[in-house]
């Protein structure tokens, strides 16, 4: 990305998800999925590499939702500070749990990368953690459509 294609991004983010608390989440998500992808380049079993790209893949498609819920939090209830609105304090607990599971399945993912012989049950560790961001995800839009 090209340094005005970047400082563009960022002023429709800033427009979009403001500067406080839904753009920390929102921002927490994506270094989660950048940490992971980085794993992906140091596995050298080609089964295992593929089992880790297809949980990348699926987490990826959770980036656009996450800025869906974002970007309505934060036309809701603006953020431009740390203070979580009472009303939307589900919504930002959710998040942050999928942020957290997120890295923690990143984490996973490069213990396993550094696993010393076969791996008897491939990427089955990491797929629970990734299930875990999926429904935090869920989570998240269920408590911003009923609030």
């Amino acid at each position: 990305m090209g340094f005005f294609t970047a400082a563009r991004q960022g002023r429709r983010d800033d427009a979009e998800l403001g500067k406080g608390l839904w753009r920390r989440a929102h921002d927490r998500f994506h270094r989660g999925l950048d940490r992971f992808h980085q794993v992906l380049e140091g596995v050298e079993d080609e089964q295992l590499y593929a089992e880790l790209v297809e949980i990348a893949n699926r987490l990826a498609e959770l980036s656009g939702r996450v800025r869906e819920v974002c970007v309505e939090a934060q036309r809701r209830s603006p953020s431009e500070g740390l203070d979580i609105p009472h009303a939307l304090s589900g919504v930002h607990r959710a998040l942050s749990k999928a942020g957290n599971s997120l890295a923690a399945t990143a984490e996973a993912a490069a213990m396993l990368r550094l696993a010393v012989g076969p791996i008897p049950v491939g990427a089955a560790s990491v797929w629970r953690r990734a299930e875990s961001v999926f429904e935090q995800v869920a989570d998240a839009e269920r408590l911003l459509a009923e609030s």
